[in-house]
């Protein structure tokens, strides 16, 4: 099997002591039925909820202590392209197998889920995910057919102002809402954008990370700006794991709060 950079994964036998530098896909594995297996996880991984106090926290996703993983003593690493770098993931390699997620859309999710059924052996639980996700995902489209389509930008960090965009798996869940992102380069990842772009947007999104934009902020951006504000729950829009199944009923919730 290869990952979804394509590189070749080859494990002897099903991984017994994972470590995953990735928080969405902490939650992933858990949902899976893995929480047993997983030994080692990052300082961001905070769902489920204490999961950090039965786990050993090995670092951050940008920046790692190669010693904690090494005593761990994993059979297998789980990374992601965007939020890990090359030298944690090469570092990992010296280690045990790494699997390194790439996920820009729901097609690479489903991917990604599938994939690790198999290396992971929970195939059962990874099938049901997916035909749960791919169920709730077309209601939800069906729901917001007749909706508006809106013109937002959603806001990723404050100074400098940084959006996201086309290029994301946030946009491809901005669009799953009808939403119509101001940004319009096509390879545009996370640009800086000023007031001028912020002025072409119908709605600005605050999101709740990486930068904590809050009420406090909301109330600065009303102030310049005659588009409606809202605070976001930026897991929702950016967490690429088990976490989607819950992000449709919340963006049900916002689309009745937008006028």
């Amino acid at each position: 099997m290869v990952d979804q950079l394509g590189r070749e994964i080859n494990l002897k036998n099903t991984p017994k002591r994972i470590v995953c530098l990735v928080p969405s896909l902490t939650e992933l594995l858990v949902d899976l039925g893995l929480s047993d297996q997983l030994c080692g996880v990052t300082k961001f991984c905070v769902h489920p909820e204490n999961l950090k106090d039965q786990k050993t926290v090995v670092g951050g996703t940008k920046s790692i202590h190669i010693d904690r993983i090494k005593a761990l003593k994993p059979d297998f690493i789980l990374c992601n392209k965007e939020e890990n770098t090359q030298e944690i993931v090469a570092a990992c390699e010296q280690i045990a197998p790494v699997y390194v997620s790439d996920i820009n859309d729901f097609d690479a999710f489903y991917t990604l889920v599938s994939n690790l059924g198999v290396l992971l052996n929970c195939q059962p639980k990874a099938k049901a995910l997916n035909s749960a996700v791919k169920n709730r995902f077309a209601q939800f489209r069906k729901g917001v057919a007749a909706a508006p389509t809106r013109n937002v930008l959603y806001l990723i960090w404050r100074n400098p102002l940084m959006a996201a965009g086309r290029a994301t798996f946030i946009n491809i869940l901005l669009e799953a809402c009808k939403f119509n992102n101001v940004i319009i380069e096509q390879d545009s990842r996370y640009p800086e954008v000023d007031l001028e772009l912020l002025k072409k947007a119908d709605f600005v999104l605050l999101a709740s990370e990486p930068f904590p934009f809050s009420e406090k902020h909301k109330a600065e951006f009303e102030s310049e700006l005659e588009a409606q504000i809202l605070c976001v729950d930026g897991e929702y829009f950016s967490w690429y794991g088990s976490r989607l199944l819950k992000a449709f009923d919340y963006f049900e919730r916002l689309l009745l709060e937008m006028h």
